[in-house]
């Protein structure tokens, strides 16, 4: 987990970094106040970041924090592990139609009986939209977004996803679903576009067939846009009401 979340950091340029623990809690503490934490505050959670400040040792299998003040926080990525390590325990017990979901991640395996593969609801921005439905089979999807945690004031919103480069909250309204062979791969680059938006990040999935995403936005003057690669575009659909 730690290895590929910072291969993620490096190749993201610090969108994703797991070191931002002092930022996220900083973030967390004001939605639960509804209130806007000082400048001083936000800087002071910044300069207590860094990936490059966390060093792994593969050989001494030792992971070493070079800053002090750096805090941990892997809820980008080990949901996803988390996930992926569920349906490997069922595998080995013999269950290879299965499906494991955790707070908007869904792992799945071999496909149901007769079907083409697990039915999976994926929500939009657009209000009262109805759902779009997808065929997931030995696969993964990940969905990031400020849906629900969100913190309002004066009239802007300030997601629950912070952006580890500066420990401010995303003010961009954004929804990302990425699908992925790995609950892990698609939990962290779901965070990274996240963060990146989908100017920057959307080359995140550019180099991998197997790895599609989309990101959903409201513009300047409120519309909401969509942006999608190929492999996300060409993704099996299904109906909303029955199996075709």
């Amino acid at each position: 987990v730690l290895n590929a979340g910072q291969a993620l950091a490096t190749n993201s340029a610090g969108a994703f970094d797991m070191t931002a623990g002092a930022a996220t809690q900083l973030w967390r503490r004001a939605r639960r106040l509804k209130r806007m934490p000082p400048e001083y505050v936000i800087e002071n959670a910044r300069k207590a970041s860094g990936y490059r400040a966390f060093k792994l040792d593969g050989d001494a299998k030792t992971a070493e924090l070079t800053k002090p003040g750096v805090r941990l926080d892997l809820g980008g990525i080990a949901k996803g592990y988390a996930l992926d390590e569920s349906l490997k325990v069922l595998h080995k017990h013999g269950l290879r139609q299965a499906l494991v979901s955790a707070g908007g991640d869904i792992a799945a395996g071999d496909a149901p009986p007769g079907k083409p593969g697990w039915k999976i609801a994926l929500l939009g921005l657009k209000e009262n939209a109805a759902a779009e439905f997808i065929w997931v089979s030995n696969g993964a999807v990940a969905t990031s977004g400020d849906l629900f945690q969100v913190l309002e004031l004066d009239g802007k919103r300030h997601s629950h996803i912070v952006d580890p480069r500066t420990a401010r909250a995303i003010t961009e309204q954004r929804l990302v679903h990425v699908l992925a062979p790995t609950a892990m791969q698609a939990d962290s680059l779901a965070t990274a576009i996240s963060v990146l938006g989908h100017k920057d990040g959307m080359w995140l999935v550019s180099g991998g067939k197997k790895l599609g995403a989309r990101v959903a936005y409201c513009d300047a003057l409120g519309q909401v846009k969509e942006v999608s690669n190929p492999t996300f575009h060409a993704w099996p659909r299904a109906a909303m009401n029955g199996s075709r």
